[in-house]
């Protein structure tokens, strides 16, 4: 296959996460949660803004496979491939909490090459693939470089998470040891840090929808990304990431 063309490609995903905006603003506030049969949470919204991505990917990339948390996989294996979440943070997003978002990586020989965070209830896109940087709504951002642990803003994601992923005793030490720690859970507390205003992130119990797009998004803005898996957990993965000495001070905190 010849050489992908990344920026058209990063206009093809914008186009795909407008379609899932036209889905899920207007029904923000107006809609509630059902239960999937994985315990998960779900809304129209997530449905109908999947079914929209996948209908402007699929015309635009019909070679690509796409495989989506709602829906599944469709298409070639072994290609290219687009993951997607239609609504991250189903949990915010059915409760009124403007701090969700929509996720879509491209994805070729298992690596993420292209990535978006669209925050649709605030008005903010991430989008950035390799070697083209990242843009917050057109404007190039960077992820901090703070190397002091004791003046960092440091997140995690839920403390419910990290317990599932076997690392409830790295919480603790955490809340314990890190003066600035916060909670800015889902894509919401992913997109601080690739724009630099968090410095780094501990986000455990993730799906590869889930972690795709910040994977690339946080090293083309500068960042360090460091991916663990385990594989016997419901969620595989999880994420430290942000600035490159934080993200070495915050692995000394999980199980590797």
């Amino acid at each position: 296959m010849p050489a992908l063309d990344l920026p058209r490609l990063a206009r093809v995903a914008e186009a795909a996460a407008d379609a899932a905006r036209r889905e899920i603003v207007p029904r923000f506030r107006r809609v509630t949660a059902e239960t999937k049969a994985d315990g998960t949470p779900v809304t129209e919204a997530d449905r109908a803004a999947e079914r929209a991505m996948r209908a402007v990917l699929r015309d635009a990339t019909p070679e690509f496979g796409i495989h989506g948390e709602e829906f599944g996989r469709e298409g070639a294996a072994g290609g290219p491939a687009w993951l997607l979440d239609p609504i991250d943070g189903t949990i915010s997003f059915s409760r009124g909490v403007p701090l969700f978002g929509t996720l879509l990586a491209l994805v070729e020989d298992e690596r993420p090459i292209l990535g978006l965070i669209d925050l649709s209830a605030l008005g903010e896109r991430l989008v950035g693939w390799r070697g083209g940087g990242v843009r917050r709504n057109g404007e190039p951002v960077r992820v901090s470089q703070r190397a002091d642990f004791a003046e960092a803003l440091v997140a995690t994601g839920d403390a419910v998470a990290l317990a599932e992923f076997g690392e409830r005793d790295a919480w603790l030490a955490l809340a314990r040891d890190v003066p600035r720690l916060r909670t800015y859970t889902d894509c919401f507390g992913h997109a601080l840090v690739i724009g630099g205003a968090v410095d780094a992130m501990v986000d455990l119990s993730l799906h590869a929808w889930d972690a795709a797009a910040t994977q690339v998004l946080v090293e083309e803005a500068g960042g360090r990304c460091v991916t663990l898996r385990r594989d016997e957990r419901r969620y595989p993965l999880g994420l430290v990431f942000g600035s490159p000495p934080l993200v070495d001070r915050l692995l000394a905190y999980v199980s590797r």
